[in-house]
């Protein structure tokens, strides 16, 4: 008997640019699908996090333990992401009656 990983579908929104990048790297061969593309990528952004999280553990166990309050406001100040900007909406197009 063959036990399978249980997956879920979910939605996703990608830039044009990047949704055309991908597809033209499934068209080339070089990824066997869209989603098999998103997949890799997540997983290899879930292991990325998983090694800063050890490394950062490991530099704070060297150097005295945990962050203070006042440490963590200030990493989280200059690790932020810069804030988007909001799009102003479009304005409705009239149609003829």
């Amino acid at each position: 008997m063959v036990i399978g990983m249980a997956t879920t579908k979910v939605t996703i929104t990608l830039d044009d640019h990047q949704l055309d990048d991908i597809r033209e790297l499934v068209a080339a061969g070089k990824a066997p699908t869209v989603s098999a593309f998103v997949k890799h990528a997540v997983g290899i952004a879930l292991h990325d996090a998983a090694g800063w999280r050890d490394m950062l553990q490991t530099a704070l166990a060297e150097t005295g333990g945990p962050l203070t309050e006042k440490e963590r406001r200030w990493a989280d100040t200059v690790l932020a992401a810069p804030r988007r900007r909001r799009r102003k909406p479009r304005a409705r197009r009239r149609t003829a009656a």
